[in-house]
Order: structure tokens, then sequence, then C-alpha cells
């Protein structure tokens, strides 16, 4: 039975929960609808986090993501809505949700969302730096 798009977000018990560790997941073909318009909005979403005791599942997340491609939604609530799904489901210690939309009309957004759980203190700098992305297939670097 072939997949289909899903609002439900699943997860696993984390496997190193007694350390801080940095999951990164690159989704570079998220799409939803301008409410306005109606034409097509174009995203990279950038997830990193901190897990605590539990890990998204990368199919379920992206089922999820795929779920918007007919919805409308504004750059800036759909970012803040789909970061408080994951964290509803994760309860991570840190995270950080970046969408950098296509440009549409000379425009350029980028929407930046984070949570940190109450009372966690990350680790000290360079202990969990910037994943840098890979270079694209045939490109220099």
């Amino acid at each position: 039975m072939p997949s289909r798009p899903s609002k439900r977000l699943q997860t696993f018990r984390n496997p190193a929960a007694g350390r801080d560790y940095r999951i990164h997941v690159e989704v570079p073909e998220f799409t939803c609808l301008c409410p306005l318009t109606g034409q097509p909005d174009f995203a990279t979403l950038t997830l990193d986090y901190v897990p605590d005791r539990a890990c998204v599942e990368l199919k379920s997340l992206k089922l999820y993501v795929w779920s918007y491609r007919n919805e409308g939604a504004f750059h800036e609530a759909v970012t803040n809505r789909i970061l408080d799904d994951l964290v509803r489901a994760t309860r991570p210690r840190w995270m950080r949700l970046t969408a950098r939309f296509r440009p549409r009309g000379g425009l350029l957004t980028t929407v930046v969302a984070e949570h940190r759980k109450r009372g966690w203190k990350p680790a000290p700098p360079g202990a969990l730096d910037p994943i840098a992305a890979a270079p694209e297939p045939g490109s220099a670097g």
C-alpha cells in the first residue's frame, strides 16, 4: 500500500539519553500554499535538536511534511506550527527549525523558531558545532 500524508509524528526511544548530542535533518522539498494567492511556496527545512527521551522517526517526519503540500499557510505560522508539533511529539532538550523559503516576487524569507527545555544548559561552545551541509553533487567543495 502506498504511503499517504499524515499529521502523526512517531518517535522512538533515544538510544543515548545520558548524553547531549545533536541530530541534524534537512528537508529540501517542503511545500505549502500561499494562503492569499494559492500559489505554491517551496522551502528547505533544517531541523536541529538535542533529544531527551525520544527521537523523531524519519519516515513519519517525511509523511508529516508531505501533509502540508495542499495547505495554505503563512511562512511564519507554518514554521512555528511544525516546531510546536515536533516539540510536543519528542519533548527535546533543545530544538531549532529553520525554514528557508525560495524567492517569489523578489523576496526570500527565512524563519527560525526555537525551543529550549526549562532548566537545560547547553554543552560548552564547540561541543555541538553546526554541521556543514554536504556539497551538492557535481559541485566543487
